[in-house]
């Protein structure tokens, strides 16, 4: 008969393997929902047990001793593959698939299609998150997500608009697939267009304030720059959180919007907006859905997967294209 083996306590080692992530026994209580007294009991716990010292403590911070960082790569490790062996397990029973998405083509993009989806896969339990954060496989609960940035290694156009957005912390166990392109385009309340001065050309929209959106922020002033402009340092401007709010500001008549082409199909029968402008520009990444390789293998994930690949096919070959002004 094999020896048993010899294991420290798993709260032991889900507490060190929280606190070693973040650098923070505060941080890893409030993950974990217990105190900061109890993160460094269960912490000195599996260092007695262990014989050694894994992190180095001094007043405002820890840092990870050279065995705590060698160790921290191990437990990690294996909590993740638990976690992973766990769901697959489950998996056989409840399907549950779990899809982190941005925000805006959460709202705008994917919300609209949802009912195909659970029309043709009413078997496979779909949770939605939403977030702009880079995906990071080894501790985010998703199966898959859909991110916009740029792939590493790839080259692009040293001119084309820069996305101010990492799309993962980590790209070991991270499969990309291409869903479609960034491009952007103006956007403007027609109500707004027929009242003020018209927009003909790349210069007239400086005529009208500007709207941002705060994790584009280089947007407007890289589609200027293609079009020979820049950006005045003073210019009348509004900033906004996300592409959804900066989409409804314009519509509210309170300026002109840069956004992703893909949104415009959400509300094409919008007759208040416009598109004023011909030009679309392409940014430098695209968007991407990410999966946790490890996932690939199993039924229902490939089913959500290549369901995302079909609609993002269909979805981008429908969105508007060149024509001044149209239907937003």
């Amino acid at each position: 008969m094999s020896q048993s083996l010899r294991l420290p306590p798993l709260p032991a080692l889900r507490a060190f393997e929280s606190a070693a992530r973040q650098l923070s026994f505060t941080q890893a209580a409030h993950e974990l929902h217990i105190t900061q007294g109890a993160v460094s009991r269960q912490v000195r716990t599996l260092e007695q047990f262990l014989g050694v010292r894994l992190f180095e403590r001094f007043t405002r911070r820890i840092e990870l001793t050279e065995k705590g960082q060698d160790y921290f790569s191990a437990v990690q490790a294996s909590l993740c593959n638990i976690a992973q062996a766990t769901k697959m397990t489950m998996g056989d029973a409840h399907r549950r698939v779990t899809l982190d998405v941005l925000p805006t083509l959460c709202t705008l993009w994917l919300m609209p299609l949802l009912q195909e989806f659970t029309e043709t896969h009413p078997h496979i339990e779909l949770r939605i998150d939403s977030s702009l954060d880079p995906v990071d496989f080894r501790t985010h609960q998703a199966d898959v997500a859909i991110r916009v940035g740029r792939l590493p290694g790839r080259q692009y156009a040293a001119a084309a608009p820069r996305i101010d957005l990492e799309m993962a912390q980590s790209w070991k166990d991270v499969q990309a697939d291409f869903l479609f392109p960034d491009v952007l385009v103006p956007v403007m309340s027609r109500k707004l267009l027929s009242q003020g001065r018209p927009v003909e050309r790349a210069a007239d929209v400086l005529n009208y304030r500007l709207i941002h959106t705060a994790n584009r922020k280089h947007a407007w002033g890289d589609w200027l720059a293609h079009h020979r402009l820049g950006l005045p340092a003073k210019a009348p401007s509004l900033d906004f959180g996300h592409f959804f709010m900066a989409i409804r500001a314009a519509k509210d008549c309170k300026g002109i919007a840069i956004v992703p082409r893909i949104f415009l199909e959400s509300v094409l029968g919008d007759a208040e907006m416009v598109c004023p402008l011909e030009s679309q520009l392409e940014s430098a990444g695209g968007y991407y859905m990410l999966t946790r390789q490890s996932s690939t293998s199993d039924p229902a994930t490939q089913e959500i997967r290549r369901w995302v690949l079909s609609v993002a096919r269909r979805s981008f070959s429908r969105a508007p294209t060149e024509g001044a002004p149209s239907p937003f």
